[in-house]
C-alpha cells in the first residue's frame, strides 16, 4: 500500500470514507430529496454549488 505510508495518510482516508458511508446511509442534509443510488452524486453537485 504505497499511499498509506503514514498514519496521517491513513487517517484522511479512513475519514473520507467513514463522510461517504455517512452521505450514502442519509446522514447529513445533503440530497435528501433524491433516491439512495443517486445520493452520493446529487450531494456532491449540491456541495460544488455552495462553494
Amino acid at each position: 500500500m504505497r499511499g498509506l505510508r503514514t498514519d496521517k495518510t491513513a487517517q484522511v482516508i479512513i475519514a473520507g470514507h467513514a463522510f461517504m458511508m455517512n452521505l450514502r446511509r442519509g446522514h447529513y442534509e445533503l440530497a435528501v430529496d433524491t433516491p439512495p443510488a443517486l445520493r452520493v452524486a446529487a450531494a456532491f453537485t449540491e456541495l460544488a454549488q455552495a462553494i
